[in-house]
């Protein structure tokens, strides 16, 4: 008896170590947390528990708060690929999708089609704009205002192609402009270039066309072309980012209704890393919406009817205990148009706000890496 015990021992050993030289992985599986909180002051009044104007990051004013708890769960194999991101908290209220969707950040599948193309499908973060919408991820905690208005989410068709090391390019069939869910029978398109021109510089192309009118609209067509182009740099200490967007709109100026309305915003960022864990920055932005396109219309203290045009400019302190965490202080002022006085400040109308807002945040893996494997 015991040694057919060994006999099967010993060919389960050789067994095994055979099959060994003949695995290989064939999927990965992982899943990562993204936690990120804030205390923010802001000058306007909106009253306690609502969220200020442009809400993304940190909207709530004198209210300690979660900005994000975000869950990415990813998998990889050679012919498949999936995504499903969850994302609860403040940002998730004031910024994504109503519900049932207010919570799925991303649910995606692709398929390889060769070795430079993907097809994916489902919903995705926006592939519009220069930066990134949350503070883990972008060089500072807010996000200007014209990032606001780009489109946050998107569902449909993405048909990924990198022809080279150093370009990728991105084609899109959309339901529509921030849409999870489409709002009438026409789909709008979309597209994204980034090209690396060398290891410190890298440059990109995004954009928007399509029609949003929902279905039970009967006037003039309003087809939106929105576009977007960026700069990156980085090289030793200093990082810098630049972008700009211009919007045309069909049918939509304020005067007649009858001819096409712009709008164009531009931002410019500066880190500087004063040493290995903490960095200084700042960013410049102008947004200039005089049809009110995006922002809506108002009128202003002479009693004309007219969209946002605002500047604005952001200072902020980084810390970094790790690599994946961060604290931040930073301060912003937004001034609007000399006649455009949209907020409220000790009861009296301003055209200007200031902002004050403390961020922490840190991301880290329930799951790095989870390989399943087959034999040939």
């Amino acid at each position: 008896m015991k040694k057919f015990l060994y006999y099967l021992v010993f060919l389960f050993l050789f067994t095994t170590t055979s099959n060994a030289q003949k695995i290989d992985t064939v999927s990965t599986f992982s899943i990562t947390g993204y936690v990120d909180g804030y205390y923010a002051y802001y000058s306007d009044s909106v009253g306690p528990g609502n969220f200020q104007k442009w809400p993304n990051t940190s909207p709530r004013n004198n209210s300690p708060s979660l900005n994000t708890a975000m869950l990415s769960m990813l998998y990889n194999a050679e012919k498949v690929r999936a995504a499903a991101v969850f994302s609860f908290g403040d940002f998730a209220a004031c910024t994504w999708a109503p519900a049932p969707y207010n919570n799925v950040m991303e649910a995606h599948v692709g398929f390889k089609v060769n070795s430079k193309f993907w097809i994916d499908a489902g919903m995705f973060r926006t592939h519009f704009g220069t930066e990134f919408l949350l503070p883990g991820e972008n060089l500072t905690s807010s996000i200007t205002v014209g990032t606001f208005y780009e489109p946050p989410f998107e569902s449909g068709l993405r048909l990924n192609f990198d022809p080279t090391r150093k370009l990728e390019i991105n084609l899109f069939l959309l339901n529509g402009y921030g849409m999870f869910v489409d709002n009438n029978n026409q789909k709008s398109f979309g597209a994204g270039v980034t090209y690396a021109i060398n290891d410190n510089t890298g440059i990109g192309y995004t954009n928007y066309i399509g029609d949003d009118n929902p279905v039970a609209y009967t006037g003039p067509a309003h087809l939106r072309i929105h576009q977007n182009a960026f700069l990156n740099y980085k090289h030793k200490k200093i990082t810098v980012q630049t972008g700009m967007d211009f919007c045309m709109q069909q049918n939509s100026d304020l005067q007649s209704g009858t001819e096409s309305a712009t709008m164009w915003s531009a931002l410019a960022t500066l880190k500087y890393q004063a040493a290995k864990r903490c960095a200084v920055y700042g960013r410049a932005e102008v947004f200039s919406d005089p049809n009110g396109i995006m922002s809506g219309v108002l009128l202003d203290k002479t009693g004309k009817l007219t969209g946002y045009k605002l500047w604005g400019a952001t200072a902020g302190l980084e810390y970094k205990p790790t690599e994946e965490s961060y604290i931040r202080l930073e301060s912003r002022l937004i001034a609007m148009d000399k006649d455009q006085y949209i907020f409220i400040n000790n009861g009296t109308s301003d055209n200007k706000r200031i902002e004050v807002m403390l961020n922490a945040g840190v991301t880290f893996d329930l799951l790095k890496s989870f390989a399943t494997r087959k034999s040939e």
